[in-house]
């Protein structure tokens, strides 16, 4: 059974994801949003967030660094440790490198493709990095959240991601609640894509969704809470 899945996501009220654009406020400015949201996230009690690639490259701008030596790495999976809450990537073609086991204090498992090359997976063990290597070319990704779920035991994952890693588990029909914080702001642009994205097939006929609480938070921020459904025929 896979866990939980909550996509956790700040937006503008016209539904962009990055506050450096927003306009400004008199209820509150960009860093009491972000504190706004960090509230809400401990709430969710998630014992793992997600996110894409060019998400978790914000946060970890370490060269690669593979060992010198390696054998024929573990496959499909990987776990360095067993903790009490996990930071989870997507890496498909294994672009990502780290120069810590932890985000946050919060230990790292990598979801890789299936051509991974084992110089990378070495690189991931000797940094002290759980993860995990698709067994198929395509990625399922319902597949490595039972795994998430069976063997580190994770059971309430916050999906954190940009808008394309949202919209493919949306599509995919592995999120079950959606936790939006709207900010009072406006970005205003047409090239952002927004926080769930799938491109030009959308997600009509994938998913419904119904209100289950709305309240209004400090510094003029909005919280709306969505329960998430596969669409009906």
């Amino acid at each position: 059974m896979k866990p939980l899945v909550i996509c956790h996501m700040m937006s503008s009220i016209d539904g962009r994801q990055h506050p450096s654009r927003y306009t400004s406020s008199p209820d509150g400015e960009r860093r009491d949003w972000t504190a706004v949201y960090e509230q809400v996230h401990d709430e969710l009690a998630g014992d793992a967030w997600m996110v894409g690639r060019v998400t978790m490259a914000e946060m970890s701008k370490a060269a690669p660094h593979p060992p010198e030596r390696y054998a024929p790495m573990e496959r499909p999976i990987h776990i360095a440790s067993v903790a009490e809450s996990y930071a989870v990537a997507i890496d498909r073609s294994g672009r990502l490198h780290f120069d810590q086991a932890a985000i946050s204090g919060d230990h790292l498992v990598v979801l890789l493709g299936r051509d991974v090359s084992d110089c990378h997976l070495a690189e991931l063990a000797a940094d002290g990095i759980s993860y995990i290597v698709a067994e198929e070319e395509e990625m399922d990704l319902g597949a490595m959240l039972e795994t998430l779920s069976e063997r580190f035991g994770i059971r309430r994952l916050l999906l954190e991601g940009g808008g394309t890693v949202n919209g493919s588990l949306f599509a995919a029909g592995l999120v079950d609640e959606l936790s939006v914080l709207i900010a009072p702001a406006l970005d205003g642009g047409t090239e952002e894509q927004g926080i769930i994205a799938r491109g030009s097939d959308g997600l009509k006929g994938f998913v419904e969704m119904s209100l289950c609480n709305a309240r209004t938070l400090d510094h003029g921020v909005v919280h709306l809470l969505y329960r998430v459904r596969p669409a009906r025929d």
